[in-house]
């Protein structure tokens, strides 16, 4: 058991690195611009904002309102506990849960994969990102699918997969406005007050992702506060002195979408009732990310 819940917690915390690639990326360039009091307190105080406010307060909102028929901290511990109707309430409640989680994460993967620009390290990733119309048809076919499906065993779990594909396309916007807003404002005479809560407006946005994600390990909030928690810091500490190293390893935002996939099929599955052993989640991820990054470092070593 406690070995489990170190793996889970290893897990949690390398697929919260990788998914945040992109958000350290954008920290790095505007924390370049800043006063050295206004990046202490980001790499301090900021922490306290992105682990505890973000990372261990959405999951546990999330779950509090899925299962209305618990309280808050029974919510926390629901995974731990030993009363019947909070365990009861909380399978209740994992299917829709899950289904909204891997319909994100699937639709996640699949604008990555049809529209964004990559490197590209699969046979086939190029010929797909000539083809970005696509992601729109097979997303909404897909979904259709989906849903017929899921309506065949209950309204909840088939609005759990629309709810999934909505909360895609609205945090999607948000961080595509981010990404548009960093290149001007890392070089503007905004003051570091309005830079500071910007970045952690962009760091709650870039959070979902990690959050959503952490369903598939496990619906235990310390446990995902633990991990996500630790995958923030480390996140954090790649934003102030390794982040040059990091943009050489350029399949590694390759393996955090793959390991996405994974996640997010997953999470499908078991909202339909398949059965996965719980070292799965965890063991994908470290092995598809393993990979890419093994790949990244054999690139750099061609290049010399």
């Amino acid at each position: 058991m406690l070995a489990m819940m170190l793996v889970t917690v290893l897990g949690l915390a390398l697929f919260e690195t990788v998914s945040s690639i992109d958000n350290a990326i954008i920290n790095a360039e505007v924390l370049g611009t800043m006063g050295q009091k206004a990046r202490r307190w980001f790499l301090t105080w900021g922490i306290f904002f992105a682990v505890f406010l973000v990372r261990g307060l959405m999951p546990w909102l999330i779950i509090w309102l899925a299962t209305p028929g618990i309280g808050p901290i029974e919510a926390l511990f629901a995974a731990f506990s030993n009363d019947h109707r909070v365990l009861t309430a909380v399978e209740e409640a994992r299917p829709a849960l899950l289904m909204a989680g891997g319909v994100f994460l699937v639709f996640l993967f699949l604008h990555w994969l049809f529209l964004e620009e990559k490197h590209f390290g699969l046979p086939g990733e190029r010929f797909i990102s000539r083809q970005g119309a696509w992601f729109y048809a097979i997303g909404s076919v897909g979904l259709l699918s989906l849903v017929w499906f899921a309506q065949l065993r209950s309204g909840s779990l088939a609005f759990a997969a629309v709810l999934g594909s909505t909360a895609f396309f609205i945090i999607h916007g948000f961080k595509e406005t981010a990404e548009r807003q960093e290149s001007g404002l890392a070089g503007s005479a905004l003051s570091d007050l309005s830079k500071l809560l910007y970045l952690e407006a962009i760091d709650l946005t870039f959070s979902i992702d990690g959050v959503l994600g952490a369903f598939a390990f496990t619906l235990s909030v310390p446990l995902i506060l633990l991990g996500n928690g630790l995958g923030a810091v480390v996140v954090r500490q790649l934003t102030v002195g390794n982040i040059e190293r990091i943009k050489k390893l350029i399949y590694i935002k390759n393996g955090a979408m793959y390991s996405i996939l994974g996640l997010g099929g997953v999470m499908v599955a078991e909202a339909f009732g398949v059965e996965l052993p719980e070292w799965l989640t965890p063991l994908l991820t470290f092995a598809v990310v393993g990979w890419f990054f093994a790949k990244s470092l054999r690139a750099n070593k061609a290049k010399g």
